[in-house]
C-alpha cells in the first residue's frame, strides 16, 4: 500500500468556505487561515487528506485563473499557504490542490497580450485562438462560457506551463493534484506533462476529473492515477431516490471492472452537485454514506455533508452558491443540528479506516430487489457483508462474519 491507499479526503471549496467575495469587489484578506481552525476537526472526522478547490488568483469563482503562481489575494498570500501546509503536515494530513489547466479566465494578462501581439507574439502559443474570427482574433472558450478561454494543449509552451505550475506547488508542500475538467483535454497532453512532474515528485497523486466515458482508457492514456467516479455517484443517489437498487447493482459490477485497472475517487457529494441530503433526504444520505464507505475506491467527503448541510445547485448565475457556502470561523460555532450526521460519519469513516483493504475491495451481490440490496465486499480473505433496506425506515446493517460491526439501529 502507498499513502493514497490510506487516504480519506475532506473536500473543501476554499473561496466559499472562507467567505471570500465571489462577485463584485475583491477585498484582499488572509481568509485561507480560517482553514487552520478546521484541521483538527478534519482529523477528528477521520479524514487523512485535505482536497482543496482552486486557491490561485482568479477573476471570480476560482475556475477562471489569472495567475497560477499567486495565491488568490481574497484568500491570502504564499505565507498563508505555507502555514496551511505546515498545519496539515503536523496532523498527518495530505494536501491535494485543484489545477484548472483546461482554460483560464478571459482576463488573463498573457491572453490579452497574445491577442494584442497577434499569432507571432511570444504568448500566442499558450492559447487556443481563432485568429481569423469575424471581428478579429477571439479565444475559443470552454463549454460555451465566454469568460473561460481555452489553453492550447497542442503547444509545448502549455506543457511547460502546466508541468512547471504543478511542480512548483508540489515543491511547496502539496501531495498531489486534481485536474479540473481533465476530460476536456486530449489524454495525450497529460501524457506529455505528467511524467515531467513525476521526475521530481514520483509519489504525487494525480486525480483527473472525468464525468463520462471510458475511465480505464483515460487513465492508461493520460498516465493519471485516478479519475472521479461519477457513475457510482449517480447510481447511489438515483437508486436511493427512485428505490431501484438494480441500478446500483449494475454499477457496482462495472465498478469492479474499474478496480482491475485503477482505484477511482469515490464520493456522494462535491462542489459541483446538489447536496446529497437535499437530493435524497437525511435518512437516505446515511445509506449513501454507508455505500461509499464499504466499496472500493479512494473516498472523499464534501465539507458540510458530514453536518447534513442542504443546498441545491441551479443552472444560473450564482447557481453554485448554495452548495459552496461560507463556514464559521471555528467548528465550535456550528449549530447542533448537524451532530447526529457527524456522529454517523465518524463511525463509518472509522469502520473504513479499521479495514484498509477496502480501498481495492470488490463487491459481490448476494440479493437484490427494488428496495433491498445485500452485497459482500471482499479482498483476499477479508470480507464484510452489507445489507441495505429501504422498506419502511431506511436501514443499514454491516457484518463481519456473524458479528454486526455497524448498523443504523445501534445506539
Amino acid at each position: 500500500m502507498n499513502w493514497v491507499d490510506h487516504t480519506i479526503w475532506w473536500h473543501v471549496y476554499p473561496l466559499g468556505f472562507c467567505g471570500a467575495p465571489i462577485r463584485g469587489e475583491h477585498t484582499a484578506a488572509p481568509r485561507l487561515r480560517r482553514l487552520l481552525n478546521w484541521l483538527d476537526y478534519a482529523v477528528e472526522l477521520g479524514a487523512s487528506g485535505l482536497l482543496l478547490g482552486p486557491i490561485f488568483a482568479s477573476e471570480a469563482h476560482g475556475y477562471d485563473t489569472l495567475d497560477f503562481y499567486r495565491i488568490d489575494p481574497r484568500l491570502g498570500t504564499d505565507e498563508d499557504f505555507d502555514d496551511l501546509v505546515a498545519g496539515c503536515r503536523a496532523r498527518g494530513l495530505h494536501l491535494l490542490l485543484d489545477g484548472v489547466f483546461s482554460h483560464v479566465g478571459a482576463g488573463h494578462p498573457d491572453l490579452r497580450r497574445a491577442l494584442a501581439e497577434g499569432p507571432d507574439g511570444d504568448a500566442a502559443g499558450l492559447f487556443d485562438v481563432d485568429w481569423d474570427a469575424p471581428g478579429g482574433p477571439a479565444p475559443r472558450v470552454f463549454e460555451g462560457h465566454g469568460a473561460l478561454a481555452r489553453l492550447n494543449h497542442g503547444s509545448e509552451r502549455t506543457v511547460d506551463l502546466v508541468a512547471g505550475v504543478m511542480s512548483h506547488w508540489l515543491d511547496r508542500g502539496a501531495s498531489g493534484w486534481r485536474l479540473d475538467a481533465a476530460y476536456s483535454v486530449d489524454a495525450s497532453f497529460w501524457a506529455r506533462a505528467l511524467p515531467r512532474v513525476r521526475e521530481h515528485h514520483p509519489d504525487a497523486w494525480i486525480l483527473g476529473e472525468v464525468i463520462h466515458g471510458d475511465y480505464p482508457a483515460f487513465v492508461a492514456a493520460s498516465t493519471a492515477d485516478s479519475v472521479t467516479q461519477y457513475e457510482l455517484w449517480k447510481a447511489v443517489w438515483s437508486s436511493l431516490k427512485d428505490r431501484n437498487f438494480f441500478e446500483l447493482d449494475w454499477t457496482l459490477t462495472r465498478h469492479n471492472a474499474l478496480l482491475d485497472a485503477f482505484v477511482p475517487n469515490t464520493f456522494v457529494g462535491n462542489h459541483d452537485v446538489t447536496r446529497i441530503a437535499s437530493t435524497v433526504g437525511p435518512d437516505l444520505a446515511v445509506v449513501a454514506l454507508a455505500i461509499l464507505m464499504t466499496v472500493g475506491g479512494t473516498p472523499s467527503i464534501y465539507a458540510g455533508d458530514e453536518q447534513g448541510f442542504t443546498g441545491v445547485k441551479e443552472e444560473m448565475v450564482a447557481g453554485d452558491d448554495a452548495v459552496r457556502p461560507p463556514f464559521p470561523e471555528t467548528p465550535a460555532e456550528l449549530l447542533p443540528f448537524g451532530e447526529p450526521m457527524l456522529r454517523v460519519h465518524k463511525e463509518l469513516i472509522g469502520l473504513r479506516r479499521r479495514h484498509p483493504w477496502l480501498v481495492r475491495a470488490r463487491t459481490e451481490r448476494l440479493h437484490v430487489s427494488n428496495e433491498q440490496l445485500t452485497y459482500r465486499v471482499f479482498a483476499g480473505d477479508d470480507a464484510l457483508e452489507v445489507h441495505l433496506d429501504l422498506t419502511g425506515t431506511p436501514s443499514v446493517v454491516i457484518k463481519a462474519g456473524a458479528d454486526t460491526v455497524w448498523s443504523t439501529s445501534a445506539p
